[in-house]
């Protein structure tokens, strides 16, 4: 009788892998929508519909871009950790979703391990030190120089807290200055401020104040990172450029879904993420933005994920950033 039940047990397991590799290989079979906390147009915001027309040509199923902004992200990641997770509702975040968040906020209404689980990284950028066009800083030496009065640089970011008030808090502690944080609300407004002046400078991609780098109203005058950007290889890096050595401020964007998903599903997932990621022209695209691909597996991205949250709690802390 024991042997029997035993039997039993060992057949129902089989039968449920069966189960779910078979919805794995036959995933997806309807639409699959990915919830975005960017506003439509932006940078992420272009990039996960990129990936989801790549995705539609793969899978014969359509990809829809759900674009929800505002609240902090706490819309779009409210939504996907209510889902079922059954693979059809997945979000895009970033470095500041998923790491520096738990930090930022004493209540937070998600947990980035407990509510959700990687499928892959979609790209990783760096920023750049931005200053206007007419500034007289023109190299990182020159902005460390400015800075030996304390208070006297000001630099602005698009939050309290945020990925680039954290990257050029890192300059500051890193070159030993003390300079004044002016926040705004808008990201446009920011870099508005840079070209007139109103503030020193910013820390900015690409994507944020390249355009008003083709308009000839800023420049960027180093990269924060120990190497140069493919996408402008000809601006230095920090340490290059007179600052020190070390400092990365980076931002990445990945792919994750409702806890629970089917570890068959995740691979799947995965797999099709990664093949998209490696087409010559996604690559194109993403280098308009200064966006490098990242294609990953879950688990180097919960290992990242992990990491940066250590790391940014040691910078929200010294930094006093708080967003309640």
């Amino acid at each position: 009788m024991k042997r029997r039940c035993v039997t039993f047990l060992a057949a129902g397991i089989g039968l449920g892998m069966l189960a779910n590799l078979g919805w794995a290989q036959s995933f997806p079979t309807q639409p699959v929508r990915i919830i975005s906390p960017f506003p439509a147009g932006s940078g992420p915001d272009v990039v996960a519909r990129i990936v989801g027309e790549k995705l539609t040509a793969r899978w014969k199923q359509g990809v829809v871009v759900d674009a929800r902004p505002g609240a902090s992200g706490f819309l779009a990641l409210g939504a996907v950790k209510q889902a079922a997770p059954t693979g059809y509702d997945l979000l895009i975040a970033d470095v500041g979703h998923l790491a520096i968040s738990p930090s930022l906020f004493k209540k937070l209404p998600y947990d980035p391990k407990t509510d959700f689980v990687p499928v892959g990284g979609v790209y990783r950028t760096s920023f750049f030190i931005v200053v206007g066009a007419n500034s007289p800083i023109r190299t990182a030496k020159d902005l460390i120089a400015a800075a030996a009065t304390p208070g006297k640089v000001t630099y602005g970011s698009n939050s309290i807290g945020g990925p680039l008030h954290l990257g050029a808090a890192q300059v500051e502690a890193a070159t030993g200055t003390k300079m004044t944080h002016v926040p705004y609300k808008e990201i446009s407004q920011l870099y508005i401020a840079v070209s007139t002046g109103e503030i020193d400078w910013a820390m900015g991609s690409i994507a944020s104040a390249g355009p008003l780098l083709k308009a000839g109203k800023v420049r960027f005058i180093a990269v924060a990172d120990d190497a140069r950007s493919p996408s402008l290889p000809n601006i230095p890096t920090l340490e290059e450029s007179g600052g020190p050595k070390g400092v990365k401020a980076r931002t990445w964007v990945a792919l994750m879904a409702p806890k629970g998903t089917p570890a068959a599903v995740v691979t799947t997932l995965n797999r099709s993420l990664n093949d998209a990621l490696k087409q010559p022209d996604v690559a194109e695209k993403f280098a308009t933005f200064g966006f490098v691909p990242d294609p990953t597996t879950p688990a180097a991205l919960a290992s990242l994920i992990d990491s940066d949250t250590v790391v940014y709690a040691g910078m929200v802390k010294r930094t006093g950033a708080s967003a309640d």
